[in-house]
């Protein structure tokens, strides 16, 4: 069983972290690496890594929903959904890829790795915690808090209705295709407050 589970799991973090490269979007890019980022976390679970595991996942998925979260409030392309080119420098992307599987498939292959049992019965979970958070537990709460902090402040920052009106008013965003439909919500005729004065 586990070893049909480390295979889907691999299978899954594999093609995921694929289309990272292949969908035309950066929100969707997103999730299609926090898909690949929990699957690579249950594989932990499985290899009796359940910290480093739980740990991966509740990182990356929360770093992840928060870079989509950005992409839609702040970037020009609306909502980071119309279509993009997600690759650039193709040739060297490829290499680069070719290149550093090649190279981690040797390490692993060519490297011994230890056997150390561990013993059932140690806590294994908690002296791991408290080794890598116990020092350090203010300073983690302190930056949960502030990121806390500065995604309320991006919400608020791009919010609609602004200090002179709408923040949107005059603005039209760009269509789906070339010269198509604006996407989204386009704001009402007659402008805001802004264009009002404009006309005087």
């Amino acid at each position: 069983m586990n070893d049909a589970l480390f295979l889907v799991l691999s299978a899954l973090a594999i093609w995921s972290g694929w289309r990272v490269f292949r969908v035309d979007s950066m929100v969707r890019a997103s999730f299609q690496l926090m898909v690949s980022f929990i699957a690579v976390g249950l594989i932990a679970v499985l290899l009796a890594a359940p910290y480093i595991g739980i740990a991966t996942i509740f990182m990356m998925a929360v770093e992840m929903m928060v870079m989509a979260l950005f992409m839609v409030m702040f970037m020009m392309n609306p909502a980071g959904l119309n279509p993009m080119m997600m690759v650039h420098q193709h040739r060297f992307s490829v290499t680069a890829g070719v290149v550093a599987f090649a190279g981690l498939l040797l390490a692993v292959l060519l490297s011994d790795l230890p056997s150390r049992p561990v013993s059932p019965g140690a806590q294994v979970v908690r002296d791991l915690g408290r080794e890598l958070l116990g020092p350090s537990m203010l300073i983690f709460e302190t930056a949960g808090v502030t990121l806390l902090a500065a995604m309320i402040g991006a919400v608020v920052l791009s919010a609609r209705s602004g200090r002179y009106g709408d923040s949107d008013a005059g603005s039209v965003p760009p269509g789906l295709t070339p010269g198509g439909t604006p996407a989204g919500r386009v704001p009402e005729k007659g402008g805001g407050h802004h264009l009002h004065h404009g006309g005087h």
